[in-house]
C-alpha cells in the first residue's frame, strides 16, 4: 500500500516525487493522479506501462525517518536516495504537515500528579470529543489527501497500541485521533466551532503530551497514565468532580 511519502528512483540516485505544486493539481482534479502512488509518479515522469518496472519504489516516513524499499527493480541506490530525501524541504511537499517527534503518553512510568489544569483540559476535551474523528479526517482529507493522514495516524497509533488495554481502546483512539490532527497546521477544522488558526482538540494533545489519556464509559470519566487510572469522576456544569 502506497503511503506518504512515496517516491521512485532510477537506480542512479535520481529521485522522482510529487511536490506541493503537483499535489495541489491532484487535489483540484487538474491531474488525475494519486500523488503517493508509485504507478502515478512513474507515469507522470514518463515511465509509462512496463517502463515502471525499471524504477525502484520507495516509501519514507518523515516523522520516523524510516525509508522502506517497496520494490527494487534495478541497481539499489538506497544511499543516494537517503541522502536526497535528507535534503528535502517538507514545507515544499506538504506545507500543512508539522514535523515533530511522536510522544508516547505511557512511556514515562513516573506517577502523575493531577493538577487543576489537567482537569480543565479534561472539561475542554469532553466538550469537543464527539466531533474529533469526522473533523480531523475530513479536514485533512480535503487539504492533503488520505495517504498523508494514514501515514501520520499509523505512526501515532503504532507508538501506543501495544500499551493500551482493550477496555479503553475506543477512548484512546479518540485521543490518538486528536493527537494525529496536531501534526497538521490548518486554519479551519470542519464540524466544530473554534477560533481561526486555533486547533480545537488541543486539550487532548496537551493531556497526551503530559502522559495522560482520558476515557469515558458514558457515565464516568477516567484519566489513564502509565501506572493505571489516576483520576475518575464526572463532569457537571463545566467542572470535573472527583468520585469519592
Amino acid at each position: 500500500m502506497c503511503q506518504f511519502f512515496s517516491c521512485v528512483s532510477d537506480g542512479k540516485g535520481k529521485v522522482m516525487y510529487f511536490d506541493w505544486k503537483l499535489r495541489k493539481k491532484c487535489l483540484s482534479g487538474e491531474l488525475s493522479y494519486n500523488p503517493d502512488s508509485h504507478t502515478s509518479i512513474a507515469d507522470y515522469f514518463g515511465y509509462k506501462g512496463a517502463a515502471e518496472d525499471k524504477l525502484n519504489k520507495w516509501e519514507y516516513n518523515p516523522l520516523t525517518s524510516l525509508l522502506d524499499a517497496d520494490q527494487i527493480n534495478t541497481t539499489d541506490d538506497r544511499l543516494k536516495v537517503t541522502k536526497f530525501i535528507g535534503r528535502l524541504n517538507w514545507k515544499k511537499i506538504i506545507p500543512q504537515l508539522v514535523i515533530k517527534p511522536i510522544i508516547h503518553p505511557f512511556k514515562d512510568k513516573q506517577r502523575k500528579q493531577i493538577t487543576q489544569k489537567d482537569l480543565d483540559l479534561l472539561v475542554a476535551w469532553a466538550s469537543v470529543r464527539a466531533s474529533v474523528w469526522d473533523s480531523v479526517w475530513d479536514s485533512v482529507w480535503a487539504s492533503v489527501r488520505a495517504s498523508v493522514w494514514d501515514s501520520v495516524w499509523d505512526s501515532v497509533w503504532d507508538s501506543v497500541q501495544d500499551s493500551v488495554r482493550a477496555s479503553v481502546w475506543d477512548s484512546v483512539r479518540a485521543s490518538a485521533g486528536a493527537y494525529t490532527g496536531s501534526f497538521f497546521d490548518l486554519p479551519k477544522w470542519v464540524y466544530v466551532k473554534h477560533d481561526r488558526n486555533h486547533y480545537p482538540f488541543q486539550s487532548a494533545v496537551d493531556l497526551w503530551e503530559r502522559g495522560i489519556v482520558p476515557s469515558f464509559d458514558g457515565k464516568i470519566w477516567r484519566l489513564h497514565a502509565a501506572d493505571g487510572i489516576i483520576w475518575e469522576g464526572t463532569i457537571s456544569s463545566g467542572k470535573a468532580i472527583r468520585n469519592i
